[in-house]
């Protein structure tokens, strides 16, 4: 009998409600910082223009419960990495055999590279209110997005080293 690597899903928030819930594989959790892959989990392709995410591709996914980001390494089908997608997010939160995080709408995009970093999405985080609602959630995004721009420019995004093995557990922290 073959030992079953632990399953979860990703629920992604946004303005209070479920944006999407897909299952994705545990490959680690330390009790700080969450590890999940999962393939693209959206049918067809959507094209960003400077990164496409298609069916085939794999996402290595790193949530931590005391950090205001998600990073998001993507494959391709062959293993060839095409980049790291950045989520601004409020801490995650693992509940009921699921991870949580809220998208707080800023995003940065790291080529495989590292050759081209791209912040995303900045007039939908200044379109969102959460700077009127709570400046110090808002202040805590935006030092975030920072800090990975940062961390990208060095070549040392979180996740960014070798691909983890699955767990063999079923628990989570």
């Amino acid at each position: 009998m073959s030992a079953r690597s632990a399953e979860i899903a990703v629920r992604l928030v946004k303005a209070g409600r479920t944006k999407i819930r897909y299952p994705a594989e545990l490959v680690a959790d330390d009790g700080t910082r969450l590890t999940v892959r999962a393939p693209w989990a959206v049918d067809g392709v959507r094209d960003f223009g400077f990164v496409r995410f298609e069916p085939g591709d794999v996402f290595t996914e790193h949530y931590w419960r005391d950090r205001w980001y998600a990073v998001k390494e993507v494959r391709d089908g062959t293993g060839t990495l095409k980049g790291w997608y950045c989520d601004i997010t409020r801490p995650a939160v693992v509940e009921g055999g699921e991870v949580v995080v809220e998208d707080l709408d800023l995003d940065l995009w790291v080529s495989a590279d590292c050759g081209e970093v791209l912040r995303l999405d900045e007039d939908e985080f200044e379109a969102s209110g959460l700077a009127e609602r709570e400046p110090a959630a808002a202040a805590a995004a935006r030092e975030a997005l920072d800090a990975l721009e940062l961390l990208a420019h060095d070549g040392r995004l979180p996740g960014a080293g070798p691909v983890e093995e699955p767990v063999q557990e079923t628990g989570l922290r």
